[in-house]
């Protein structure tokens, strides 16, 4: 990527040796620091053209709506990054995909986005109550977080909503400078998941 790095050649990582690791710790964070964005970028734009199993939007879609409403209604950036990007993994962990996303991108955001990631399935259950496998309570589990209140906001007004063929949605090029500077901040501290 750079012209001055230098590239260790073992082929195996049990023959790496201390100044091997050293030459890519040294290059790592520059690394990461400058690709982090535009690969997930990437990745969320290969969610454009996704089937779908019914809705009339793909999931690409859906972040975009989602985080245009949420910056139409004053959210920070952070705030609308996370709306763009808390269904990234819907695809292809759809059971899991709050975790999953909470895993990639909780360690940039606030505590109170990170939960939001985590935990925003279980509050979507509440307004899936007709579908047969759905617990309408399962949000219950989390009552008395002191970020309960900010996830059931999110899903109602955003979440729950975003699906139509017709809802508001910017282009994904408006959100890359937010993208860019939300994957610049420093790596907050791994926490509890719960």
């Amino acid at each position: 990527m750079a012209p001055d790095w230098r590239y260790v050649d073992p082929p195996r990582l049990e023959l790496f040796t201390a100044a091997d690791w050293a030459v890519l710790d040294r290059q790592r964070e520059g690394f990461l620091a400058e690709r982090r964005a535009e690969q997930v970028l990437a990745m969320f734009a290969t969610l454009k053209d996704q089937p779908s199993f019914g809705y009339r939007i793909s999931m690409y879609r859906h972040g975009l709506q989602t985080a245009t409403m949420m910056l139409r209604d004053g959210h920070d950036e952070e705030t609308a990054v996370i709306g763009l990007l808390h269904d990234f993994a819907y695809d292809f962990c759809p059971d899991t995909h709050g975790a999953a996303a909470a895993l990639l991108f909780g360690p940039f955001a606030s505590e109170r986005n990170a939960f939001l990631l985590r935990t925003h399935q279980d509050f979507q259950s509440v307004h899936c109550a007709t579908h047969p496998g759905c617990d309408p309570y399962a949000r219950e589990r989390w009552r008395g977080h002191p970020h309960f209140d900010w996830v059931a906001e999110f899903v109602a007004r955003y979440d729950q909503v975003a699906s139509g063929a017709d809802g508001p949605e910017m282009p994904l090029e408006a959100f890359r400078p937010l993208v860019h500077r939300f994957f610049a901040r420093p790596v907050r501290p791994s926490t509890n998941p719960a």
